[in-house]
């Protein structure tokens, strides 16, 4: 009998990681259901076999602990201080150091924090948030999107989401509605579904009873509701569909129907890095930070890993039988290695975007104009405006004036330091008016210049993309770099189909732990066990 373990094994062997991957999601076991756990291994499984992770990312640290739970022995090694790689959390006193500017410490009050990369989980990401529940790391909602929050034109006009969503929903069925009255749909649509849409279309934009778009109450109030009988409520006047058309941003006004964007969105409590400390403080072997790799070796034999201790300038050298590298590539591609020529080419060749964030410390005066988390979106170089979804109602909290990617990104990014907060500050100053001088303790994160990133998220087929959230992926080096380079397996964000996603990060690890299992169980039969030795 053929079991689902021996099928994906067979899959392994012929088509690597990207095969395994497929299978597995193809098969329902990356989708919503199956996506916390791998399929259950013997514990002893990698007993007396070795493996060394390169990264305490994301991936990083979902490979090792579950290399550990599968019986190998794992030494996992970080440049950084710190795991976690880009779900990175500033708190007070954290330094920021970026390439090529002064480095900067974060000044917040007490409880404060920013999350420099990641900061929010759709509730579809089962993988993350299973493991943030088996480790216990309280989780709260993350607002996402505020009615109440702005589209904000060029010229400096301001619509309420709420305006523009449901304004633009009575324009549209109105001029639907009148297009089914004059019969311009009836070769489109039969009797009797003419006779179902127009209820629905006079339900959905509010209209009146002649399938007219007068305003409504969904869009704010001219007058709001009182007491007694000396106010009653009345719509505003809607915003006319040339105006709502001329607003640069009115696209936005779907951003939540975004599946990676829907409610219910989550933060873990207290910042992103608490599931990564979560997962880190659950090894068996905690990981070395500090760790920065210098070369990559590989034989018959096993691999050969050199590292310097940055903290204490001390060379060292550790050997295992397998190496899972989850280094960025534009990192990976300055380290000496012994990689095929056609792996190394790969690397050497993606490319990396840009992304940018800017925080301010403040008072909290965004919840006097009824904002409780969610986005404003501003456009240009800084993008959008973040709102805090914690600590409501509190003195003060953490506010983003720019969030920014791609060619906006890249373009923010080449100006000077104190450019990038003056434009940040003077974007929130535009919604907010009066409030930019509020926002104090700026903090500037451009992931290009991170040391050991070097970039957010690749862009595989740069100019292109495909229907979903990010640019294409299927490319010749991404499927290549989805393979093992004989004793090497790569794991990343980057190497998924979600390469801006910690569920991403975990399911490259998960179908590369599959992976390396299958290549030890084809080597088993000729090598003897080894632990990891340090030379």
């Amino acid at each position: 009998m053929i079991t689902r373990r021996t099928m994906l094994h067979r899959i392994g062997a012929a088509g690597g990681v990207a095969a395994v991957a497929g299978a597995m999601q193809s098969m329902g076991w990356f989708g919503v259901a199956r996506a916390a756990t791998l399929e259950p291994m013997p514990g002893d499984l990698g007993k007396g076999r070795s493996v060394v992770v390169l990264g305490a990312g994301f991936a990083g640290l979902v490979a090792a602990y579950e290399l550990e739970q599968r019986g190998f022995a794992v030494t996992l090694l970080e440049a950084r201080g710190r795991v976690g790689g880009k779900a990175w959390t500033v708190r007070d006193g954290d330094r920021i150091t970026m390439l090529g500017e002064d480095d900067q410490i974060a000044r917040f009050s007490k409880g404060l924090y920013f999350n420099a990369g990641p900061a929010r989980l759709p509730s579809f990401h089962q993988g993350v948030l299973g493991y943030a529940k088996r480790f216990g790391v309280p989780l709260e909602v993350e607002v996402n999107s505020s009615r109440s929050a702005y589209l904000v034109a060029r010229n400096g006009s301001r619509l309420r989401m709420r305006t523009a969503i449901n304004d633009m929903r009575g324009h549209v069925s109105e001029l639907l509605a009148k297009a089914v009255n004059q019969g311009a749909l009836d070769t489109a649509l039969s009797v009797e579904e003419k006779a179902k849409l127009l209820p629905f279309l006079k339900a959905y934009g509010d209209l009146q009873g002649d399938y007219a778009f007068k305003g409504t109450t969904r869009s704010g109030f001219r007058t709001g509701p009182g007491a007694g009988i000396s106010s009653f409520e009345t719509a505003n006047a809607p915003v006319p569909l040339g105006d709502l058309l001329a607003n640069e941003q009115l696209a936005m006004m779907g951003f939540e129907d975004n599946l990676y964007m829907q409610a219910t969105m989550f933060q873990p409590v207290g910042g992103m890095d608490r599931i990564s400390l979560g997962i880190e403080r659950n090894l068996k072997q905690r990981a070395v930070l500090n760790a920065d790799v210098q070369r990559i070796r590989q034989s018959e034999a096993g691999v050969e890993i050199a590292w310097i201790d940055t903290a204490s300038g001390a060379a060292r050298v550790i050997k295992a039988d397998y190496c899972v590298c989850t280094i960025p590539f534009p990192v990976l591609a300055r380290i000496e290695a012994d990689f095929a020529k056609p792996v190394a080419s790969a690397i050497a060749g993606v490319l990396y975007d840009d992304s940018n964030k800017v925080a301010f410390e403040a008072p909290r005066f965004w919840e006097r104009d009824q904002i409780y988390g969610g986005l404003t979106f501003v456009g240009g170089e800084t993008s959008l405006i973040w709102y805090p979804s914690w600590g409501l109602h509190g003195e003060r909290g953490m506010i983003l004036g720019c969030y920014s990617s791609g060619e906006p990104g890249k373009a923010f990014a080449r100006r000077p330091i104190a450019e990038q907060i003056a434009m940040a500050r003077a974007a929130i100053d535009s919604v907010h008016p009066g409030h930019g001088a509020d926002c104090t303790a700026p903090l500037v994160v451009n992931w290009r210049k991170i040391p050991y990133s070097l970039g957010p998220w690749p862009n595989w087929n740069p100019g292109m993309r495909d229907r979903g959230e990010h640019p294409m992926t299927d490319t010749p080096a991404f499927r290549l770099l989805n393979q093992p380079d004989g004793r090497i397996f790569f794991a990343s964000a980057a190497l998924s189909q979600t390469p801006g996603w910690q569920e991403g990060a975990l399911q490259s690890a998960h179908a590369t732990v599959d992976a390396l299992v299958e290549q030890m169980r084809a080597r088993a039969l000729t090598e003897p066990p080894r632990s990891a030795q340090a030379a």
